[in-house]
């Protein structure tokens, strides 16, 4: 699903965090088989924010603060980029 359905959703990023649920039952749990679902609910919550600010609330996103921590806590996972940024207003 593409970003702008993602975020369209009711709630917003719903889609996204269903395909994680969804892979990680379908891999006995195995989370390193779902990251890519994993970076695409991040990138769609990071918009989310980013459209409607800090404190918008979305129960498929974490807090802002915490969204920020985990794309980077990725980042220095994989050694680099997870997923694209997202320009803050």
């Amino acid at each position: 699903m593409g970003l702008e359905e993602a975020l369209k959703a009711d709630p917003p990023c719903l889609p996204r965090a269903c395909a994680i649920q969804d892979c990680l039952l379908k891999n006995q749990y195995n989370e390193s088989k779902c990251s890519h679902l994993i970076d695409a609910l991040y990138e769609c919550c990071a918009e989310f924010y980013r459209r409607r600010g800090k404190a918008a609330k979305s129960v498929c996103c974490p807090s802002e603060s915490l969204l920020q921590l985990k794309i980077s806590q990725r980042r220095k996972e994989t050694g680099g980029a997870v997923l694209k940024e997202t320009k803050q207003r």
